[in-house]
């Protein structure tokens, strides 16, 4: 028989002692709760395999259908470009400069490698690199190459384009810039007048050199400018072996100043005035262009991003999981 609210005297959870009931609700929840935890690994795992495709597809397929395919391709002027700051994990790396110099020097239909250069410079570690590779690369291959300079070819990238065998440059171009330089800032004087103390432990007395908190100590100025120095060296080193008799050198050659590319050639640190079509037409004998330089393709970028985003959201994810489940 129904009570007056229409529930059933013989209920068996109305009749299971609170004990039990409440054992019984805490199983139904664990269970609830180990459903939901299970669909989130299947979710997590779906997202594992989807990123590794994408990887997949990236690696595999990626340069084949969205770069280049030389092994078909007629003669032609093989194109590397330097643009923005020369730096490690840069565009303009050491790295992906070398790599696509490699291949186009490796390509037998590339009559020529012509660096399109647009930067104002960067890293002498990572100039120095490249520097060496373009050295061995068309020592090996006995294969021309050039450096075509748009707005800028200044210090790191300047450091490069003199490996070339000719620089070529447009009259408006900024050239040069032959030097090395460290920067920063010093605060003990503004730290003085706020009051505010600087306490710096250092284990090794030179540890704290270049430290903008504290004063700057005479040797460690003159050790900091001994270094620049030697690098400096280099750098001249690097282009006098390039231009070899045609660099014109004047007291102000290695001072750090930068010139037009007119005066570029004036004074021996460009050939000519051309662009880089003049040079694959007229130089080369090669018009037709193709681009080696290290791009990231639409797969690889697809991955990198999908890869970050959704790698965040698996993590959280399991986080979440192993939170349930205990």
């Amino acid at each position: 028989m129904n009570d007056m609210n229409g529930m059933n005297d013989n209920d068996p959870i109305k009749d299971t002692p609170a004990s039990e009931q409440s054992i019984l609700e805490k199983l139904v929840m664990a269970n609830i709760e180990e459903s939901k935890a299970q669909r989130r690994s299947r979710y997590i795992g779906r997202i594992f395999w989807l990123v590794i495709a994408l990887l997949a597809f990236a690696t595999m397929f990626g340069k084949g259908w969205f770069g280049k395919s030389s092994s078909s391709v007629s003669t032609h002027t093989a194109i590397v470009e330097i643009k923005g700051e020369i730096a490690d994990g840069a565009d303009a790396s050491a790295d992906n400069i070398d790599s696509a110099m490699k291949t186009a020097f490796e390509e037998p239909s590339a009559k020529a490698v012509v660096l399109l250069i647009n930067s104002p410079g960067g890293s002498p570690v990572q100039a120095g690199m490249v520097y060496d590779e373009i050295i061995r690369l068309k020592t090996k291959y006995k294969k021309p190459v050039y450096a075509v300079c748009e707005e800028s070819c200044a210090s790191a990238a300047y450091y490069m384009a003199a490996a070339t065998d000719k620089i070529y440059v447009d009259k408006a171009s900024i050239v040069g810039s032959i030097g090395v330089l460290m920067d920063g800032f010093g605060f003990t004087g503004l730290m003085s007048k706020l009051g505010v103390e600087r306490r710096l432990m250092t284990s090794g007395e030179n540890k704290g050199l270049l430290d903008p908190f504290s004063p700057q100590l005479p040797k460690h100025k003159a050790y900091a400018q001994a270094m620049l120095d030697q690098i400096h060296q280099q750098f001249i080193q690097a282009v006098k072996n390039g231009r070899g008799a045609r660099l014109k050198e004047t007291p102000d050659t290695f001072s750090g100043l930068f010139w037009s590319g007119q005066q570029a050639v004036e004074l021996g640190l460009a050939d000519e005035l051309r662009n880089v079509n003049s040079v694959a037409r007229d130089v080369v004998k090669a018009e037709d262009l193709i681009d080696y330089t290290e791009h990231e393709n639409v797969a690889e970028k697809l991955a990198k991003r999908f890869g970050a985003s959704i790698g965040e959201g698996a993590i959280k994810a399991m986080i979440r999981a192993q939170t349930v489940v205990r």
